[in-house]
């Protein structure tokens, strides 16, 4: 089966990228503007071509004929915990990545967001994106997704945008069958690292998926676990929201244990041999602003099907051998 290409945009520290790849996508270059992730996935993927740029400098036709153009649009113009100022933001760059599309002209898209972009605020903001989309030749499909559908032990809902050209061909919005652990089982060898005496105890506290991991932004302080509504709901986990913790409990530990970046990013879907670079606040707005790899090797997988679904039937995508079965 042809492996398909990719031109990942605003990377990150390589979540939807990672994923991509665990669902056979070759990426053909990765654009992100900020130093650190960018050091990160050069740290994880030597051989990827990775393109420090801003996107509004940057020029893709030189990328035509790529089979997907896939990214995390910066999500705080649209996030409930800002001033949701949409296009008005100048953080919003949705209209470069429809010139970008424009320029490259892939087959597909794949864009992932906050669920604040699917309120009725941003009803008119919505229906011009897929305007211009449409304009370009693309059939488009807005949902919002929840992460621990999808195995991941998180509360993260995600609004995701798919598009494919000049076939105007139902996407197979598909759930995993992979088991959602709680924190608790998630995190068990990692809070008890150091022979921490109350782990069981924790571990049978820890007993729920977690609440959504908040990257934040740059002009907002250090590392935390997110608003205060957040932090409550961390503490029926047993675990201190205020800060991030440098290492696991010790033996003796007394109170609630505070999150490891580490443990942040296996709860994001990391595997534990991704590493990150920068500084501790720096490596947790990468990892919190992420897309968890689980989801998008599992929609990697769904454009795969989606490739092979011709006049809406699967009955072609349904004889693939995937690697994730899907319900």
């Amino acid at each position: 089966m042809k492996r398909l290409t990719s031109l990942e945009l605003c990377a990150g520290a390589g979540g939807q990228a990672l994923g991509l790849e665990q669902a056979g996508f070759s990426h053909i270059a990765l654009i992100e503007n900020d130093s650190h992730p960018c050091n990160t996935l050069k740290l994880n993927r030597p051989n990827w071509n990775v393109i420090k740029a801003d996107l509004r400098a940057f020029d893709a036709r030189e990328f035509k004929g790529i089979d997907m153009v896939a990214g995390g649009v910066p999500c705080q113009p649209f996030s409930s915990g800002g001033k949701q100022l949409g296009c008005l933001d100048e953080r919003d760059l949705f209209p470069e990545v429809i010139r970008i599309i424009s320029e490259c002209l892939p087959n597909f898209i794949l864009l992932e967001n906050v669920r604040g972009l699917s309120s009725i605020k941003f009803n008119n903001y919505r229906n011009w994106i897929i305007s211009e989309l449409n304009y370009l030749g693309y059939y488009c499909e807005w949902k919002v997704i929840n992460s621990a559908e999808y195995g991941v032990s998180q509360a993260r809902l995600r609004f995701i945008l798919v598009g494919r050209k000049d076939k105007e061909v139902l996407f197979p919005w598909t759930k995993s069958i992979v088991k959602t652990n709680t924190v608790g089982e998630v995190l068990r060898d990692l809070m008890g690292t150091k022979g921490w005496l109350g782990l069981n105890d924790w571990v049978k506290k820890a007993n729920q998926i977690a609440p959504c991991l908040v990257g934040g932004s740059k002009k907002h302080g250090g590392a935390d676990l997110g608003p205060q509504r957040a932090k409550k709901e961390w503490l029926e986990l047993g675990i201190d929201g205020k800060s991030i913790a440098n290492e696991a409990p010790e033996r003796d530990f007394l109170g609630l244990p505070r999150l490891t970046n580490r443990m942040a990013a296996r709860l994001q879907g990391f595997p534990d041999d991704w590493y990150f670079s920068g500084g501790k606040t720096a490596v947790y707005r990468q990892i919190g602003n992420a897309f968890p790899p689980p989801v998008a090797k599992a929609f990697g997988i769904a454009f795969y099907k989606w490739l092979y679904i011709e006049n809406n039937s699967s009955e072609k995508s349904e004889q693939l051998e995937l690697p994730l079965v899907f319900s």
